[in-house]
């Protein structure tokens, strides 16, 4: 659902003043007009537009989620229904269309808005919905990515990364453009969303953005090439699906030539497809592969925590 002119909608609880608009000056121009509510381009504005639709969402039964707070539940019977709220743009989902449409319903007496259906595309995600199940996925991203560095022509990579190839800081190759660099690696980055498969490799190339060379460059480039080959590969929820939690974790001891620390990384798996994954240096050096395994461990035990935490808002 979209939101028309949610910003106006802010109640201001602050003294402030503008200049008469031109086309509306009185005979005195010196008068000056004191808002009571919230305007495009104001620092407050989308502060006083949550806070009214948090008011709004409180008082009709809402509890606001802790580990993310524009996130909302509402439970009724052994119903739920989920809210997230992303500026102007709102996302229902729950378990009872009839509950979906009061609440519906209740949000466009209180604001104007548009309802726009079944979620399909949303901040650069794919969403397809079906009897099977939801799936997740950024092709039409990914093929933007593509074109933007000339590479939509690209002969398809058989995998992300080459097997043995050490990157280091300091090194005889030549330097390549910064800029360009730090664009390919903050766009893989947020392809990252429906592909872990590119989690560790897109993370290495990011440790290289203060000074990129053409060591660095080229397996840049690789990802590129691999993403060529699974631009519609994507992450899937099977509706039959059991809703088990299941982790996995490993770690690369001594990852990192540089600094001698190993990479660890996790994922974290609710039914069919993954919900989160990681993939990072560690803090300290270890000094066998058993005692990297150990701290990769620990790090998805919290992690493993946390999901529960967040699971037992929806679930339990």
């Amino acid at each position: 659902m979209d939101v028309k002119s949610a910003l106006l909608h802010g109640d201001l609880h602050e003294e402030i003043y503008m200049e008469q608009a031109i086309g509306f000056i009185q005979t005195d121009s010196s008068l000056v007009c004191r808002l009571k509510k919230s305007l495009y381009g104001l620092k407050q504005a989308p502060q006083a537009w949550y806070a009214k639709m948090d008011n709004f969402l409180l008082e009709n039964g809402f509890s606001r989620c802790h580990s993310d707070n524009t996130v909302y539940t509402k439970k009724v019977g052994k119903s739920l229904i989920i809210l997230v709220l992303y500026v102007d743009d709102l996302i229902l989902t729950g378990s009872d269309p009839n509950l979906i449409n009061h609440v519906k319903s209740s949000l466009k007496r209180k604001f104007e808005m548009t309802d726009l259906g079944h979620l399909h595309y949303f901040l650069g995600l794919q969403v397809l919905q079906s009897k099977e199940g939801i799936s997740l996925s950024q092709s039409k991203y990914a093929y933007d990515i593509l074109r933007h560095f000339h590479m939509e022509d690209c002969k398809p990579a058989p995998s992300s990364f080459q097997s043995g190839v050490k990157l280091l800081v300091t090194c005889t190759s030549p330097e390549v453009d910064a800029t360009l660099y730090r664009q390919l690696v903050g766009k893989l980055l947020y392809l990252t969303h429906t592909h872990p498969d590119l989690s560790f490799v897109v993370g290495l190339v990011a440790r290289f953005m203060q000074n990129p060379h053409e060591s660095h460059w080229k397996p840049a480039k690789r990802i590129l090439c691999y993403v060529r080959g699974t631009v519609q590969f994507g992450i899937h929820y099977s509706a039959e699906a059991a809703a088990l939690l299941v982790g996995f974790t490993d770690s690369d001891w001594v990852g990192d030539p540089d600094d001698r620390k190993s990479t660890a990384g996790y994922v974290f798996t609710l039914g069919s497809g993954p919900i989160t994954w990681a993939c990072k240096k560690q803090g300290a050096i270890s000094l066998s592969s058993a005692e990297a395994e150990y701290h990769g461990a620990v790090e998805a035990s919290k992690e493993a925590l946390w999901l529960r935490q967040i699971l037992s808002e929806f679930f339990f």
